[in-house]
């Protein structure tokens, strides 16, 4: 992977920043997009030093994910690698009908699975080039299991896992593309808003929840990206990988030996 650069969307905080730390640790130099965390992605290239750049765009805009495919081919001249990790939710009990409307979901769908579309659309020439082209959709398990934040959400998720798959089958054999699907994780995003104190509880009640005994953290879902992206995983294509340290092995069940009912 030395020397192959990769566009990340979202790529200055939380699963992005740790996607962009591990892909340099291997010799790759990224395009960490950012939306609005300007700070954030330019303090992380500074902290990589290896040659990455920060380019904003809101990949919501198709001409936008055009510019930024552009900006990577005029620092780089090559795009070997894209991981579609930005994303939105909106908080909504799943039984309240009322919580959304249309509004909501096209802006989430925009960002969760349009946007992704564009990139792809955006890459695919330069990815065939490339000789080891490989997409990574951060998708998540609200859309395999029809839970999570809201029903848009999950909606939208399970859109982007259902385009990974169709994708993969008409861009092989020059792309490959495979989605991760991960459960909680514990980014800042959670601690901003519960405190440090608060997010240690959390972190501390999932660890009691889930069959791993651990909350997942960015740098555990960095890892199976950097392997779905690495050319030895040459075999795998079409997938999604869940990663939520074993909790889906719970859904549908009303309790686990060892777990009071």
């Amino acid at each position: 992977m030395k020397d192959a650069v990769a566009i990340v969307t979202g790529g200055g905080t939380g699963i992005g920043a740790a996607v962009v730390r591990r892909l340099a640790e291997q010799g790759v130099r990224s395009v960490v997009n950012y939306a609005s965390s300007r700070e954030d992605a330019e303090a992380l290239v500074a902290e990589i030093d290896n040659g990455s750049i920060a380019v904003q765009a809101d990949i919501v805009d198709d001409n936008a994910c055009h510019d930024l495919a552009n900006a990577a081919l005029k620092a780089f001249g090559r795009i070997d690698f894209l991981v579609n990790n930005a994303g939105r939710t909106k908080f909504a009990a799943h039984e309240d009908l009322d919580a959304l409307d249309s509004d909501d979901f096209i802006d989430i769908y925009r960002l969760n699975t349009i946007a992704p579309f564009q990139m792809i659309r955006a890459c695919a020439p330069a990815l065939r080039r490339s000789g080891m082209g490989a997409v990574v959709n951060v998708a998540s398990v609200a859309g395999v299991y029809g839970i999570g934040s809201s029903v848009a959400y999950a909606a939208s998720k399970g859109a982007l896992i259902t385009m990974t798959k169709s994708l993969a089958r008409v861009m092989a054999p020059a792309i490959r593309i495979n989605a991760v699907a991960p459960g909680y994780v514990g980014t800042g995003w959670f601690e901003k808003r519960l405190g440090e104190d608060g997010f240690a509880k959390l972190n501390d009640r999932i660890a009691g929840a889930v069959p791993m005994g651990f909350a997942t953290g960015p740098d555990d879902i960095a890892g199976p990206i950097e392997m779905l992206l690495d050319p030895a995983s040459r075999v795998i294509t079409g997938e999604i990988w869940v990663l939520d340290a074993g909790s889906h092995l719970d859904i549908g069940m009303s309790r686990r030996p060892g777990r009071e009912s």
